[in-house]
């Protein structure tokens, strides 16, 4: 991968103490007393932007704080092991859609945590949250491998996978593989269950919607860890012209102008996985120009106007996304290892893939078609009809997102199926490590459409 520019000196600090210090605090300071961490004040709180949030409070020190994200989760969770998609401020559901990425995000947290902590009775405490979170995420995995997206209000599956959700639940599956061996709770389906993961994220994009248009599709598969070495490395670089604007960040979609600070910090993460820091460190450089006085961080920029989007909103989960970037690439924490895999495994791949070569690995991550799916356990309807006020205020892996990122990175609505056009609708938000939510982006004004600039 070459560099149009020069990137910082590696000297200079990524955030000083005193900047990291007030983007925590404006984190916390948004988080309820039941422990949610919602976007804004006032907004609505998705679970795997609150476990981001969590995360980055981790890794800044601020412990109890995260333990109380990490307690309204468990209070919260349904009792077939998810959680919905959206919380209004009072605890009640917005969005009762079930996203298998999002509700397998927990286990990544709950690892970075101890990392964190050291504590291994947390880990304890938050087990049967987690076993019944990986359960639930596992009855959705497809013969393939890949996991299926979510399911809708009523409790039918959507009929197919999302690369850059499969690409984190993988990331979470590791993480609570890690638990449990923290714990002498051995779980070999788990770790069978993450080799299939990964064997569909490298060599069978046909699984996944073809999503390509998206940043977390470009970059979530070298992040999550799925995809490492030189076809990581070619992965970033062939695309880099498309997603990377010069001096200003990581566009959310490749042809529009619209970047968000959150796909910027997750794709800093990536960069520097791959041995590429001095991109990575350029690519926090140029976040600053999203970060305000009080350490918050506004979602996205349109350029060259400047113009915030959406309007003056700024959100904790790409607060938090710039916090682990941050820590993953000065390496000065316990928790820096987490992208790198330290101490995870890469689970039990036991398909036959010696005869492809790294090569194709890379060509495989172009998906172009679907695989049909499997039946799967009922979930009561009662637990995911959609409430009379459904309005649905949607973002964008990571998340990291989920946003989806989220993200999304996968929490992602994507309600065009593949080979479908995507009809028009208005954007009005982004999700954190993983989700971007079409419905959202493709209603921006001509404003957004990239014209060469």
């Amino acid at each position: 991968m070459t560099a149009p520019w020069r990137h910082p000196s590696l000297e200079r600090p990524l955030l000083g103490a005193d900047e990291l210090a007030l983007t925590l605090a404006s984190i916390e300071q948004v988080q309820s007393s039941n422990g949610m961490i919602p976007w804004f004040a006032g907004g609505h709180c998705d679970p795997w932007n609150h476990v981001e949030a969590a995360m980055a409070l981790s890794a800044g020190g601020r412990l109890r704080a995260a333990e109380r994200a990490y307690g309204w989760l468990r209070e919260s969770q349904r009792n077939f092991g998810a959680w919905f998609n959206y919380y209004w401020p009072d605890g009640s559901a917005k969005d009762r859609r079930l996203d298998t990425n999002v509700c397998a995000y927990v286990a990544t947290g709950v690892w970075q945590h101890f990392l964190a902590s050291g504590e291994v009775g947390f880990v304890e405490e938050m087990w049967p949250m987690l076993t019944a979170a990986v359960g639930f995420v596992l009855s959705w995995q497809r013969p393939g491998g890949e996991l299926v997206w979510s399911i809708d209000e009523n409790g039918r599956p959507e009929s197919y996978a999302l690369l850059a959700g499969s690409s984190s639940a993988y990331l979470s599956l590791r993480c609570a593989i890690a638990c449990a061996e923290l714990l002498g709770d051995e779980r070999p389906d788990w770790e069978l269950a993450a080799g299939r993961l990964r064997h569909a994220v490298v060599y069978w994009a046909e699984l996944f919607a073809p999503k390509d248009r998206y940043a977390m599709d470009w970059y979530y598969p070298v992040l999550c860890g799925a995809l490492g070495g030189e076809p990581a490395r070619e992965r970033l670089a062939a695309r880099w012209g498309e997603f990377v604007m010069n001096g200003r960040g990581v566009r959310c979609v490749s042809d529009r102008r619209w970047v968000t600070a959150a796909e910027t910090a997750e794709c800093a993460i990536a960069c520097h996985l791959v041995g590429r820091t001095g991109e990575a460190r350029a690519l926090l450089e140029w976040s600053r120009d999203q970060r305000d006085p009080d350490g918050s961080y506004t979602t996205g920029r349109v350029y060259p106007e400047r113009s915030t989007f959406p309007h003056e909103e700024r959100s904790t989960y790409t607060a938090a996304a710039v916090v682990l970037a941050v820590d993953a690439i000065s390496g000065e924490s316990p928790t820096s290892g987490l992208f790198r895999g330290d101490g995870l495994t890469l689970g039990l791949d036991l398909l036959d893939s010696e005869d492809r070569g790294e090569d194709e690995a890379v060509v495989a991550l172009r998906a172009d078609r679907l695989h049909t799916g499997r039946g799967h356990p009922a979930i009561p309807v009662d637990e995911v009809e959609q409430p009379a006020d459904s309005e649905n205020r949607r973002v964008g892996l990571g998340g990291i997102g989920d946003g989806a990122l989220a993200h999304d990175v996968v929490h992602d609505d994507h309600r065009a199926r593949p080979g479908e056009a995507d009809r028009p609708f208005e954007v009005v938000g982004v999700r954190g490590l993983v989700s971007v939510d079409e419905d959202e982006v493709e209603g921006l004004s001509a404003l957004l459409v990239d014209d060469g600039q």
